[in-house]
């Protein structure tokens, strides 16, 4: 599933290539992708016409806020991508179930073959109630400043353990299995260590492992794994995959203490990490 990088670097690319275009028409060919909308008419109605006013993220979530206050909401679950298209012309990717074209020509494309991800249209008022996810969204480790002193405390009062908190959505918003990972092998902190333990100097480790891994991964446009399902607004992949020090590297010698890397397998999902410096 994209997390906070891949998503950040989709949300400066839209920001760049859409804002301030008008939506000519609409075309879906997969309900499911609209699924909170009654009709495919419904949806397109409330988006042709409109011109869209800025682009925001929220944890793992796009909204492009159009020219009337509505919201365009974009989740792109596993498998989701936003294509930019310079026309009708230039052929469908298999499962493009939403085509929006732009009356100055342009496409924006919504492809997903696990059809986990949506788009919906909500006026702000109504956006708690239709994606009560985003109401309860924790702060946003790139965007929201927040002092150590502040952030241990948060830590202390979960009394959790670390992975888990930092994949909690309600605590922090937009990092998952990836990025937990790597974030915790940078602090050099096991994923298990319950977030009550850390030392004040681990609380800052912790910190500035979370700055540094999730602007890292933006600048590098994000991470695409084996299957490059994530692809940036251009149909590009990410490169920071060959940056990571341990996701996906079990057995692979520790970049830091040379100790080969550890798969382990806890609530359904794998995650890495070094047993020798990860404490």
């Amino acid at each position: 599933m994209p997390e906070l990088p891949e998503v950040e670097t989709i949300r400066r690319d839209l920001e760049k290539e859409v804002v301030g275009k008008r939506i000519k028409t609409v075309e879906v060919t997969g309900m499911r992708s609209i699924r909170r909308h009654a009709t495919a008419e419904e949806f397109s109605g409330r988006l042709e016409g409109r011109k869209v006013a800025s682009v925001q993220r929220r944890g793992k979530y796009l909204l492009l806020l159009l020219d009337d206050a509505d919201l365009l909401v974009v989740h792109l679950g596993m498998s989701g991508q936003l294509l930019r298209a310079k026309g009708p012309k230039e052929p469908l990717a298999k499962h493009t179930h939403v085509v929006i074209t732009f009356s100055s020509a342009g496409q924006l494309r919504y492809v997903d073959p696990r059809t986990f991800g949506e788009l919906f249209v909500s006026t702000p008022d109504e956006l708690a109630e239709a994606a009560p996810e985003l109401a309860h969204l924790g702060f946003d480790p790139i965007e929201d400043v927040i002092s150590w002193n502040r952030f241990a405390e948060m830590l202390h009062v979960k009394k959790r353990k670390l992975k888990d908190l930092l994949m909690d959505q309600r605590f922090i918003a937009g990092i998952g299995n990836i990025y937990s990972d790597e974030i915790l092998w940078e602090a050099g902190l096991r994923s298990d260590r319950g977030s009550d333990t850390l030392s004040a100097q681990e609380v800052r480790r912790l910190s500035r492992a979370m700055q540094e891994i999730l602007q890292d991964a933006i600048k590098h446009r994000g991470s695409s794994l084996a299957d490059q399902q994530y692809r940036d607004l251009f149909g590009e992949t990410g490169t920071y995959q060959q940056q990571h020090n341990v996701y996906d590297r079990e057995g692979l010698p520790c970049r830091r203490c040379r100790t080969p890397l550890t798969r382990v397998k806890a609530n359904g999902r794998s995650h890495f990490l070094c047993s020798n410096c990860q404490v």
